[in-house]
């Protein structure tokens, strides 16, 4: 295999604080102003799948292309192994949840029984309000944590998830995701989606879902639409368990997806303009004739290149 060049960019985020209690978390901060290079260095993390929806491993980078706005860019950096996450576990304490408690506990007690030894995880639970309910901890206290949980109010998934990922800028790792586990309604943020969105375009980081129906003869496609876009958008997945079994399916699906996927970086062109949004594009070439191959990673990022800081 070539030899590729490691380039890595890291920048330093500030941390926003949470408070022990529902009800004393404060309005989350817009987002600081993207820092501005005269270079960039893209990275992304992509998953691939086959027809069983199992994620896929042995490639080698001769079997990828990188496209950004349709033009091909050159690999500098390919791995794929298993790294340390830092994860953030997004959990709906709603009333419309109350049902689901039990499940979704377990859901999360296996997910961390995956866990990498080196792994850091917070806990951010949420009805109307936000309670950062354990501040980057082991998988232990985390599900210790979630038995003292009880479900009521009102929903506020998008401030939940708007918060969580400002925290998950502090994370110790490079690689970084948030599992939110909800029924996708919202009825009480201060934020919008399309506040949320936008923050999630400056971000390099993986969402996965999983979701459950909101309430007998409700607007269920609209919570379902909330948590798969959320997740196609980052490369992640979302998954609407009807059972126990499934559930547990779709729980080992997410750990095995975060400890297989492949890291890719390339280096970007100089922009025409401050802060263009540049998509991207990943296939892959199956190294056997008649392989069908899926692939998942973010839509694209904002080029801050070309520009002073």
């Amino acid at each position: 295999m070539k030899s590729y060049r490691n380039t890595w960019l890291s920048f330093v985020f500030a941390v926003i604080g949470a408070a022990a209690s529902f009800g004393q978390v404060q309005s989350p901060a817009p987002p600081a102003p993207a820092i501005k290079l005269n270079t960039d260095i893209v990275n992304l993390r992509v998953t691939v799948t086959d027809r069983r929806n199992v994620a896929v491993t042995g490639l080698e980078p001769q079997h990828f292309q990188v496209y950004e706005n349709n033009v091909q860019q050159q690999i500098e950096y390919f791995l794929c192994e298993d790294e340390p996450l830092s994860i953030g576990i997004i959990f709906d304490l709603s009333g419309s949840m109350k049902k689901k408690l039990p499940n979704s506990r377990e859901a999360v007690k296996t997910f961390m029984q995956t866990s990498h030894q080196d792994d850091d995880f917070f806990l951010l639970g949420f009805n109307r309000q936000c309670d950062l309910m354990a501040d980057f901890a082991d998988a232990d206290s985390i599900t210790s944590r979630l038995e003292a949980t009880k479900a009521e109010g009102r929903t506020a998934l998008y401030d939940a998830v708007y918060l969580g990922i400002e925290k998950l800028r502090s994370g110790r790792h490079a690689k970084r995701a948030l599992l939110i586990v909800s029924d996708g309604a919202d009825n009480a943020s201060r934020f919008s989606k399309g506040d949320l969105y936008r923050l999630l375009r400056e971000e390099n980081i993986l969402i996965y879902c999983i979701g459950y129906e909101i309430w007998a003869g409700g607007d269920d496609d609209w919570g379902r639409s909330t948590l798969e876009d959320l997740a196609r958008k980052t490369g992640g997945a979302a998954f609407f368990p009807d059972s126990a079994t499934e559930l547990e399916e779709a729980v080992s699906t997410i750990a095995l997806e975060l400890r297989r996927q492949y890291s890719l970086a390339y280096t970007a062109r100089a922009g025409e303009r401050e802060r263009q949004w540049r998509k991207i594009k990943v296939r892959v070439s199956p190294p056997t004739e008649g392989l069908k191959l899926r692939v998942r990673t973010r839509e694209g990022y904002y080029a801050m290149i070309g520009t002073d800081q």
